[in-house]
């Protein structure tokens, strides 16, 4: 990929690179990825990794005991509680991208970090328009086939739907 590229009037363009993580060792592997193979295209335009959040719910699932069987009860959320996932959530992927641009500092590369609340698969994409992403570097996480079908795969909808190029990296 080239580092940047020649807009009609001669003036140069950044070509940023994203990679969107979560916990899964498969966006780890991902990020390795890009530190190992676009070293040129990083080191000289920037680098953006890329958190989404689980959006706030307003239900919750509770367990009552009645003898050896168990009542499932849905439950409406306070909004303590609300407040209160939606603050660990935030603290865990601070530290998540707070490891991962330590992990690029070691190899040199400077890092922008970046999270935001919402479904992953339209809050990458809004990120990929809005940030004018160049590159977008996902990792595959293998889900099976029918798992895939029914919550559906955060790298299939981007490859569809992400404004740019999508590289979707798979652990071997």
């Amino acid at each position: 990929m080239a580092e940047h590229g020649v807009e009609n009037g001669g003036a140069r363009l950044e070509r940023k690179v994203m990679v969107a993580i979560d916990d899964s060792e498969c966006s780890h592997y991902a990020l390795m990825w890009v530190l190992d193979n676009l070293e040129e295209s990083i080191t000289k335009s920037p680098l953006v990794i890329f958190n989404a959040q689980p959006p706030p719910s307003n239900n919750s699932f509770t367990a009552a005991a009645l003898s050896s069987a168990r009542m499932y009860c849905s439950v409406s959320a306070t909004p303590e509680y609300t407040y209160t996932i939606q603050e660990q959530n935030k603290k865990l992927a601070f530290a998540l991208l707070e490891k991962a641009k330590a992990i690029c500092a070691g190899r040199g590369v400077d890092a922008e970090t970046l999270t935001e609340v919402g479904d992953p698969q339209s809050t990458i994409c809004d990120a990929v328009q809005r940030l004018n992403i160049s590159l977008l570097v996902l990792g595959e996480r293998g889900v099976g086939k029918i798992k895939r079908a029914i919550q559906g795969s955060v790298s299939s909808y981007c490859l569809h739907n992400a404004k740019c190029p999508v590289l979707v990296v798979k652990k071997p």
